[in-house]
């Protein structure tokens, strides 16, 4: 019974860290799709450092996850005791750091929603109609979701070219089609006819927090994924460990071939 109880609990081990190898592929993936894709609304955060250390800490994570399954693995096949007992305590101390990150995002939420929205704000100042990478993700973001701004379009009245300029200019992404006449552009500044702006009245907050909060429960989802997979990996880890018994050598006693090597012989 004790046997049978090993080898499911090897097989068992071996596939929750399949398992936990796929998802340390996943996080990976998803760091860098974060760090590297220049469609999405990530692209515009890139200028801050901290957005790009945590998308190196996903890959990282990601890394390192792949790289306990496959100890975990070997460790579950070949039933290496110090491979599980290493195994044990790596999933240990990352379920003590997954849960410590975890309480920071959580305590810092209006932290990183300020810096969100000063990088955003430093955007629109300096937005030039160059069609840089960055102006050509924020134009897509506000010609898509119809919105104009962060929090509006007053958002704009800080931009260095819509305050130095003699013409009525506004930027033609986030221009409404139903008031808007005269010049269609979808990137750049156009030329107002009127003496307000034909721009969509919402800003784009509240669709890009939605879209932010989307992606982080997916993010979420995957970490109690990894974490459940790890306390069971943890508790498999451990039963192995103690069912696992190292090789023993025979010993010889003391009254056995030894001695009988001096035993006098029998007279006849």
């Amino acid at each position: 019974m004790g046997k049978g109880c090993t080898m499911a609990s090897k097989y068992f081990l071996f596939l929750f860290n399949l398992i936990l190898f796929l998802f340390g592929v996943v996080i990976m993936g998803f760091g860098l799709w974060v760090l590297l894709d220049n469609q999405s609304f990530i692209m515009i955060l890139n200028n801050s450092a901290s957005v790009k250390v945590a998308c190196y800490v996903l890959i990282g994570v990601g890394g390192f996850s792949m790289l306990l399954g496959f100890v975990g693995c070997i460790g579950a096949i070949y039933e290496v005791r110090c491979l599980l007992g290493l195994y044990f305590t790596c999933l240990l101390l990352i379920l003590f750091a997954q849960v410590a990150s975890g309480m920071l995002v959580y305590f810092q939420k209006d932290v990183l929603n300020n810096g969100m929205s000063k990088i955003i704000t430093e955007v629109l100042d300096e937005y030039s109609g160059n069609n840089t990478t960055t102006e050509k993700v924020w134009d897509f973001i506000q010609r898509n979701m119809a919105c104009c701004g962060w929090t509006g379009h007053q958002d704009w009245f800080g931009n260095v070219i819509v305050i130095n300029s003699s013409q009525m200019l506004f930027p033609c992404s986030c221009q409404n089609v139903t008031l808007a006449s005269g010049n269609f552009s979808h990137s750049g500044f156009c030329e107002s006819q009127t003496t307000d702006w034909p721009v969509y009245d919402s800003g784009c907050s509240a669709s890009v927090e939605t879209w932010l909060v989307t992606n982080i429960w997916v993010v979420l989802g995957i970490c109690l994924g990894v974490a459940f997979i790890e306390l069971l990996g943890m508790i498999l880890a451990i039963c192995m460990c103690r069912n696992v018994h190292t090789e023993k050598y025979t010993k010889v006693p003391s009254g056995g071939s030894a001695g009988h090597l001096f035993k006098p012989r029998e007279r006849s």
